[in-house]
């Protein structure tokens, strides 16, 4: 008779054991879909911001580069004005790009990733 019971208690336990690795299985992909999901959504945001912020960018050069034309009298001279502030903008950019890019994407991830629920 206790015999039986034991190998009851080892079947419950058997079934226990499954339902938790279930459950846990199930949080785990839960949770991976809502960090997929969080991460992706906010790559297409940002790319979509930077489509806009890059036609923006692309008109307001045109119009700059048309009006130091205008007060040079030559719009040669207005284009190649604003390529060489995007050249010395580039080069700063590319000085601290570290600390521009990598810090801020980073701690956008880590709190995306490592929040603990």
């Amino acid at each position: 008779m206790g015999f039986e019971k034991i190998k009851e208690s080892a079947g419950d336990l058997h079934e226990q054991a499954k339902e938790f690795i279930d459950v846990n299985v199930e949080y785990y992909k839960l949770w991976s879909f809502k960090i997929l999901m969080k991460s992706t959504t906010m790559m297409l945001k940002m790319f979509l911001l930077g489509i806009m912020l890059l036609i923006v960018t692309i008109f307001f050069s045109i119009a700059l580069a048309l009006a130091i034309g205008y007060a040079l009298d030559n719009f040669a001279w207005g284009f190649f004005i604003v390529g060489a502030i995007y050249l010395i903008v580039s080069i700063v950019i590319y000085k601290v790009q570290d600390k521009i890019v990598e810090g801020p994407i980073l701690e956008k991830f880590s709190k995306i990733f490592l929040k603990k629920y």
